[in-house]
């Protein structure tokens, strides 16, 4: 399977970073063929164009590629933290330029304007740190990001198996904590994507 993985955080040591880094070796060690983007390492560029902006635009090599990848995915993970309830900017960037109209999606023929899913991923975990308790997150903010991820992207882009954690609170978490969360993300993933070649 082939497994697109992407990760938003600027800190190369940042607990983000592990989580990421204990997906992938999870995946890889079932067998699955992953794909793995540090977008802040690879100064991914999350400012959208306005030239980029219709369907049939033509992105540069770098988001083109992103596109080919993200289309061709089986499987999607996403790596990030809870800033302000969203994404980091360079992640909702990566969003608006790389799950565009044609790749990621279209609109129905009939005139309403519904959305058409075109991801062939099935399945999509989107792996959070947060520094909000998650009663805190729910009972006074709504957790946004559930709604973000699970409706706004992956719903709208047909990707219907939606699997989220959320890891917290980081800022005052133990080691002994922090190794805990880390198995967890791996059995997470492996639950999700399981081996290559099993049905």
């Amino acid at each position: 399977m082939r497994i697109s993985l992407i990760l938003a955080h600027p800190h190369p040591d940042s607990f983000n970073h592990a989580l990421a880094a204990a997906a992938a070796g999870e995946l890889r060690g079932r067998g699955h063929d992953v794909r793995f983007h540090d977008l802040c390492a690879e100064g991914f560029d999350p400012l959208l164009p306005a030239g980029e902006i219709p369907a049939g635009a033509l992105p540069g090599s770098a988001v083109a590629e992103h596109c080919r990848e993200i289309a061709a995915a089986d499987g999607i993970v996403v790596v990030h933290p809870n800033w302000w309830g969203m994404p980091p900017a360079v992640l909702k960037g990566w969003v608006d330029r790389v799950l565009r109209p044609g790749v990621a999606y279209r609109f129905d023929d009939d005139g309403g304007g519904r959305p058409v899913g075109l991801l062939k991923a099935r399945n999509a975990v989107v792996i959070n740190t947060s520094d909000t308790a998650p009663r805190r997150e729910r009972e006074t903010f709504g957790d946004p990001l559930e709604t973000i991820w699970k409706n706004c992207i992956f719903g709208f882009c047909g990707v219907h198996w939606f699997h989220r954690r959320t890891f917290g609170v980081v800022c005052v978490s133990t080691a002994d904590q922090r190794a805990t969360w880390l198995t967890e993300a791996r059995q997470l993933v492996g639950e999700v994507f399981g081996v290559r070649g099993e049905a």
